[in-house]
């Protein structure tokens, strides 16, 4: 039997989050392995590296021209998403973005034709709805568990991310705010579950001009909000279905359900978006049920932030359509682009871009297993 190369990572962008797909693609050792890591800020960079044991950190061009590097990870801030990504595919590396996929759709179709055009593969973030939570969901519906869905909701709202994050700052600059931040999430669930968005119709809100850090380090920093920080929607699906949307920064407290999708047949509560699996979490209620009933997971594969990095290593290797695709990051981007279009037009506004619905994972898979 041969053994294939492990395809080699660069990671860019070594903030918060970065910690997750340092250990998240850690669990895929014979498909994945960073070699490098890169951060505008080489002292943190040089942190993460000896905090992981990843052997080099590196200036951001010195990844970008490193010829070893086979696949670069791009967790940079949103608005450095759409740069880096073409950055990397002119480099002639692969590149899988955390989210969004870019900040405007030029760029994104610029990445998706570059890629194309190279024989590269560009992916995106989120990887969630790959978690053992959502891929149930995605097996309920495919059986006809709830029939044919004629509806779904989908909400989240919080106080914003000022209490909590070291560097909050850029959830409220262009780029951010709820919907760009969050709403990628819950929109890339709907979409795997229910398929591609036709048409959306929104509103959208500005609530507080400023917002004040109450974490450390910058405590009683004074941010400007350059974003709007409360959106709501209606969002038509191409197979019928029509979705109720709320993201929003600006909600003290809530009793709102995450996600659930409605059928003629049933209803079906589904996992925080936001998370990988949750046991107990799934709850299916059918026509003529008294109550709700709660469903195990079907899937029971364990990881996390790095399993679409690892999908899309395997698709490379094997030549399969990778799960967490551009084209995919790419329509959600669309529709929440649609969202502030539809609220500043007063009007509907048709979403043009296609996508494909990701092939579902299968239920059997192993820890740090991704399907051939």
């Amino acid at each position: 039997m041969i053994t294939q190369p492990v395809i080699r990572v660069g990671i860019i962008g070594c903030g918060n989050i970065s910690n997750a797909y340092f250990a998240g693609i850690s669990q895929f050792p014979e498909l994945l392995r960073i070699d490098a890591c890169a951060d505008l800020d080489l002292t943190r960079a040089a942190a993460k590296a000896a905090e992981h044991g990843v052997a080099r950190s590196l200036s951001v061009d010195a990844l970008l021209a490193d010829p070893d590097i086979d696949l670069i990870v791009n967790l940079t801030i949103p608005i450095a998403h759409g740069p880096i990504n073409l950055a990397a595919l002119r480099a002639g590396k692969h590149v899988y973005c955390e989210k969004p996929f870019a900040t405007n759709r030029e760029e994104a179709l610029e990445i998706l034709r570059l890629a194309e055009a190279s024989g590269l593969r560009a992916g995106t973030a989120p990887d969630t709805f790959l978690g053992a939570g959502l891929q149930t969901c995605r097996h309920l519906i495919d059986s006809g568990a709830i029939g044919t869905p004629v509806a779904a909701t989908a909400f989240m709202v919080c106080r914003g991310h000022e209490n909590w994050h070291p560097s909050p700052e850029f959830y409220y600059q262009h780029g951010g705010g709820p919907l760009f931040d969050m709403g990628p999430y819950y929109l890339t669930a709907l979409v795997d579950l229910l398929g591609p968005v036709k048409r959306v119709c929104a509103s959208a809100g500005t609530s507080f001009p400023t917002r004040t850090i109450t974490s450390e380090p910058l405590k009683g920093t004074i941010i400007p909000v350059e974003t709007p920080t409360h959106y709501s929607g209606t969002l038509d699906f191409m197979a019928g279905a029509i979705a109720t949307v709320i993201m929003s920064f600006d909600v003290v407290s809530h009793h709102l359900p995450c996600l659930e999708i409605h059928g003629s047949e049933g209803s079906l509560s589904c996992p925080d978006p936001n998370a990988f699996h949750e046991e107990n979490a799934i709850e299916l209620r059918k026509a003529g049920q008294a109550d709700w009933e709660i469903i195990p997971l079907v899937h029971t594969h364990r990881t996390g932030r790095g399993m679409g990095v690892a999908d899309m290593a395997m698709a490379i290797r094997s030549g399969r359509p990778h799960r967490c695709s551009g084209s995919l990051g790419a329509h959600v981007l669309d529709v929440m682009l649609a969202f502030g279009e539809s609220s500043d037009s007063g009007r509907h506004v048709l979403i043009q871009s296609q996508c494909t619905r990701p092939a579902p994972l299968p239920a059997d898979l192993a820890p740090g297993m991704i399907d051939v």
